[in-house]
Formats: structure tokens, sequence, C-alpha cells
């Protein structure tokens, strides 16, 4: 099975940046389509960014990220990360790496999930 591990969440004062990371277990990283979801308790999970690796390394980001977050891949190391900028309270959540070899946009129904990172933004 695809194992996909994050890490680099944290505590972080607002306007401030973090940057997560997304190591997989095998080379389906360099072949899969990706995303970054984030989720809060008693929230639906959220789509922030996706990349289309089929498509040609195409990036999609929600409206709420978009210009401040960057989603990008790294093939030779199989990591995923997501560079996230002038971060505000409301970017508060678990977030969480994506995979799957079917597109799904920045929908929740990847295949292949990683357990999450803290990103705590005060």
């Amino acid at each position: 099975d695809v194992q996909l591990v994050e890490s680099g969440g944290g505590s972080v004062q607002a306007g401030g940046s973090l940057t997560l990371s997304c190591t997989a277990s095998d080379y389906t990283l360099t072949i899969y389509d990706l995303a970054w979801f984030r989720q809060t308790s008693g929230k639906e999970r959220e789509g922030v960014a996706a990349l289309t690796t089929s498509g040609g390394g195409t990036t999609f980001y929600a409206d709420s990220v978009k210009g401040r977050f960057t989603i990008s891949k790294d093939n030779s190391e199989r990591i995923l990360y997501l560079q996230m900028g002038s971060l505000k309270p409301e970017d508060t959540a678990t977030y969480a790496c994506a995979s799957d070899p079917q597109w799904w946009h920045l929908l929740a129904n990847y295949n292949y999930w990683g357990q999450g990172t803290q990103v705590t933004v005060s």
C-alpha cells in the first residue's frame, strides 16, 4: 500500500510562513495526482491545493489560499510540498496530503492519505 507521511506542521504567528512536506513510501508520488487538504474540528475536509502529474504538472488552488500557498514536488526525493505564506488564523487546521492515479482536483476522493500534521496560526 502507498504510505504518505506529512511533516513540518507547527505553530506560527499570523503573517508568517511554513512549509509542509509529504514523503511517499514508493514511486507512486512521481506518477499519481496529488493534493493537500485541511480539516478543522466539526468541519468538512477542504481541498486547498492539487497538482496533476498526468496533466503536465498543472496546479490548482482553493480561492482561500490562492496567491499564498504553493504546491510542488520533488520526484527524486518522493516528496510533495506545500509552501504556505501570509498565514492567517483561519488557516489553522490539520493538513493532510493525498494521492491517487485518478484526478480528483480538490475533491476529497483520493484513495491514499497521510495521517495529517497540525498547523496553528495565532
